[in-house]
């Protein structure tokens, strides 16, 4: 028996909104190709992310989007998951942090998180920074979970 939203309800306000955050932050080709390649399996999960991260955590008011993706950036650096690195780096486009930006908070995980987890983001950052600079025909999609 299935109890995804398609068969249960609309969607919730926190999703709609988190749907509009999401958008904002990684952009309508990437959330189009996430929805596109969504199975009944992740559907949940892809709900889930999009009203836990984008609709709640990502929609408050408290930080701006450019404070969000430093903090995120770091965070994903520390803990290692270097495609997500890669994809909230590209998201830097649309949320106003800066190359310097991402350098000061990876200077961070050097120091908070370790400097192997560093220097590895260091490595993801400058590919990926250099593929942003490059245009939009030399850039790899991003990851398709968030």
């Amino acid at each position: 028996m299935s109890t995804d939203r398609a068969e249960n309800s609309a969607p919730s306000e926190r999703f709609a909104e988190g749907m509009k955050t999401r958008r904002s932050v990684l952009g309508d080709a990437h959330v189009d190709r996430a929805e596109a390649n969504k199975t009944p399996f992740d559907q949940p999960f892809q709900e889930m992310i999009t009203e836990g991260a984008w609709g709640t955590v990502w929609s408050r008011p408290n930080w701006t989007k450019r404070e969000r993706s430093m903090v995120t950036i770091a965070l994903l650096a520390a803990l290692g998951h270097h495609d997500e690195v890669a994809m909230h780096i590209r998201a830097t486009a649309n949320t106003g942090a800066t190359q310097d930006d991402i350098r000061e908070a990876l200077m961070h995980v050097a120091i908070y998180a370790g400097v192997p987890a560093a220097n590895h983001a260091f490595k993801i950052a400058k590919a990926t920074c250099a593929e942003m600079d490059a245009g939009p025909e030399t850039q790899k999609p991003a990851g398709e979970q968030k």
